[in-house]
């Protein structure tokens, strides 16, 4: 039976799948959990080291200490499933962590600040205020509105030209205060006309592929 746990090892960490050695900080544990749920879901193999070496669970209190962190450091609750494998004589132990059907959830940090997390490739990532708010008002239902004037041009014309930008470089490009730069990406977010990436240090926006088309019958190219 550990042909299949072998399997997962040798993928090694990605979006949908982290290692950890050792689980020894229940609020470290949980920015993981709170990321795999915002995101696409994925499985936590403790006992593993990064370079998928097979170390296996110190002790017991190890499984306590990821449901402390679901519970005490997750907001809402973190859920998940668990499965103990032996492999070459030693244990590992998956969790599972599904999509989560109530995003976001937040993480405690050090300083008993909630954070939300997403998961992108093997990395965990802050969410951006704008995000925060797409996720809201995807929540909320409430039908989108906007018009088209001279900053969404701005905008349009520099994507075509650019590629991406960030969120100081709008509101430089603009000249707008920093509350109506979000509101303008997040409405054209929840249209489905541009989308956002985050990286190791900011997020990205970009027009969603096949947008360009649309421009040009709006005369903005």
């Amino acid at each position: 039976m550990d042909t299949y746990i072998k399997k997962l090892i040798e993928q090694g960490e990605h979006q949908q799948q982290d290692f950890k050695f050792e689980i020894s900080d229940s609020r470290k544990i949980a920015k993981t959990l709170v990321a795999f749920s915002n995101t696409d879901g994925g499985k936590l193999l403790v006992g593993v080291k990064d370079n998928g070496v097979v170390a296996g669970v110190r002790s017991e209190e190890e499984f306590y200490m990821v449901e402390g962190a679901a519970s005490l450091y997750c907001k809402p609750t973190v859920l998940f499933t668990t499965k103990q494998w032996k492999v070459d004589g030693r244990t590992v132990l998956e969790i599972d962590i599904p999509k989560s059907d109530t995003i976001p959830h937040y993480a405690q940090n050090e300083e008993k600040k909630w954070l939300a997390y997403i998961r992108k490739h093997d990395q965990n990532l802050l969410v951006s205020h704008v995000q925060l708010e797409v996720w809201k008002r995807e929540k909320s239902g409430k039908p989108v509105y906007i018009e088209f004037r001279e900053n969404e041009k701005l905008l349009f014309d520099f994507l075509d030209r650019k590629n991406e930008i960030t969120l100081s470089k709008f509101i430089k490009l603009t000249r707008i205060s920093s509350r109506d730069a979000q509101q303008i990406l997040i409405n054209l977010i929840l249209l489905q006309i541009i989308e956002i990436d985050f990286t190791g240090q900011q997020a990205l926006y970009r027009l969603k592929e096949g947008f360009d088309v649309i421009l040009e019958s709006m005369k903005y190219r």
